[in-house]
């Protein structure tokens, strides 16, 4: 967990609140006018998890779209895992993140058009749900005659393929979910490690 404090006024929105607490955490004790206004986030870009801690006059609600950086209300932020979310941010987060990639549907049908291989004997395309040999030959071979346009094109094209765009959400929630996998596609992985 990094703390950061408000970096440059972008104005740009790069995240979607999952939860907001006006009250901060139930779980703090100190009376209610001493605990501060506390959100959760989603990156856009890399689906990030963002806990902030806003100004007492913040009006934030679920599905905003804020940038944590900019410092219009944040006070301070910092990055947390999956595990640290409340159960109402967890709630939000499939639907958010299905929410990303039907607005960036383009950059989700060209992770089709674009995969590679990771190693001699496994291809990022296996890295997602009910991917397996014969569904990624399909997908490599009808890439090669034209690229995917759409999820629908993907869909029909490919026979077995059930709802690409699902598929990447829940490959992007199980990334977020767990710690010690050993490829990431979407999920931004510390270098910490």
């Amino acid at each position: 967990m990094s703390d950061g404090e408000p970096a440059d006024d972008t104005g740009e929105a790069t995240g979607v609140v999952l939860d907001f607490l006006p009250h901060g955490r139930t779980s703090d004790d100190r009376p209610q006018y001493e605990k501060d206004p506390l959100g959760y986030v989603l990156d856009y870009d890399d689906f990030a998890l963002y806990e902030f801690i806003a100004e007492s006059d913040a009006n934030v609600s679920i599905g905003d779209r804020i940038d944590v950086a900019s410092g219009d209300f944040v006070t301070r932020y910092s990055e947390i895992e999956y595990d640290e979310l409340p159960g109402g941010a967890q709630s939000e987060l499939a639907y958010v993140i299905e929410d990303i990639v039907d607005e960036q549907q383009q950059r989700f049908v060209d992770f089709y058009n674009d995969a590679q291989p990771i190693t001699l004997r496994l291809h990022q395309l296996n890295l997602l749900p009910g991917i397996g040999k014969k569904l990624r030959n399909n997908i490599l071979d009808e890439r090669k005659r034209q690229p995917f346009e759409s999820f629908e094109d993907l869909e029909s094209r490919i026979g077995g393929l059930h709802n690409p765009k699902e598929t990447l959400v829940d490959r992007i929630m199980e990334e977020l979910r767990e710690e010690d996998l050993k490829y990431r596609i979407f999920v931004r992985q510390d270098e910490q490690e």
